[in-house]
């Protein structure tokens, strides 16, 4: 497959992923009625690594030393990210809480040009301001700032740690892997905090909790995260920060069709200005940054 085709999959394969995770807003939204957030991160994640687990034990024995080492801090960022996003959401509004986390669409090319040393083209700031505004749009009636608004902001600069490290650290050939030992990971940190501040995890108790549950487990859980290690594999971390931004308007667009929620102008705005910011990052001329060579590349230690 042709360089150039192999980018189109990979970015095709993040929009699949934003999806995935829009799609589990409503289930969620359901099953938090009946389950703490924390219940219901820890047996979502548990399940999903087993399952991994299970079907690609193969390929995670495949993996380097340096990978599996990788996929540890990796699925480290990802579940800590989770979980203080968790705590933030107790303290602030779910619309400010999902703007402040697609923070990480600003941060990502900020952290590119950190740690990996690569130059962002203009456009990729452009598109990164436009889905910023798209994100305030949907979510925003209003900021302050106080705790939970904080700690929020602190779990976007992880989830961009997180997709900077990946786009990294992945390669075609370890993804697989690397995905089931992020998983791994992210159950562990879910299952522990579970177990800290609750004192153990309560199971779903209807079929309903636990289809929604395997879902959000294996498609939006196990599936996405395999997509996710692939294509970032061949994408750079901005461009697929500014793709999987979109998970907010996919949520709202699930919302209206399965939830019975109005299709308002903030939402309409909103996915039009996100739409507009993968145009204008993926039509522009050139490359949109610089790719660092291999050996460029930071590595990970013990």
């Amino acid at each position: 497959m042709s360089p150039t085709r192999t980018t189109g999959w990979a970015l095709v394969g993040l929009l699949l992923v934003a999806a995935a995770w829009g799609s589990s807003f409503p289930l969620t939204k359901v099953l938090l009625g009946s389950m703490s957030a924390l219940n219901f991160l820890a047996v979502r994640f548990v399940l999903a690594a087993i399952v991994m687990t299970a079907v690609f034990f193969p390929a995670l024995r495949r993996l380097s030393r340096r990978a599996l080492v990788r996929g540890l801090w990796l699925g480290l960022a990802y579940g800590v990210a989770q979980m203080v996003q968790t705590i933030g959401l107790q303290y602030t509004p779910a619309s400010v809480s999902g703007f402040i986390t697609g923070m990480y669409v600003v941060l990502t090319p900020l952290l590119a040009a950190v740690l990996l040393r690569t130059r962002i083209a203009p456009r990729v700031w452009v598109g990164a301001v436009v889905a910023t505004a798209g994100l305030a749009v949907l979510g925003l009636n209003g900021l302050s700032i106080g705790f939970g608004e904080t700690i929020t902001l602190v779990s976007a600069a992880i989830y961009a740690v997180h997709i900077v490290g990946l786009g990294a650290w992945s390669t075609a050939r370890e993804a697989l892997g690397l995905a089931v030992v992020q998983m791994i990971m992210t159950a562990a940190v879910c299952l522990a905090c579970a177990l800290i501040v609750e004192g153990g995890v309560t199971l779903p108790t209807t079929g309903f909790d636990w289809l929604a549950i395997a879902y959000m487990a294996v498609v939006s859980g196990a599936v996405a995260m395999i997509v996710q290690s692939w294509a970032q594999a061949h994408l750079a971390p901005s461009r697929a920060a500014i793709i999987m931004s979109t998970e907010p308007a996919w949520a709202a667009l699930f919302s209206i069709t399965f939830l019975a929620e109005p299709l308002t102008w903030r939402i309409a705005l909103g996915g039009a200005l996100m739409l507009g910011s993968m145009l204008i990052v993926e039509t522009g001329p050139g490359p949109p940054m610089d790719i660092p060579a291999p050996e460029e590349l930071p590595e990970a230690s013990v």
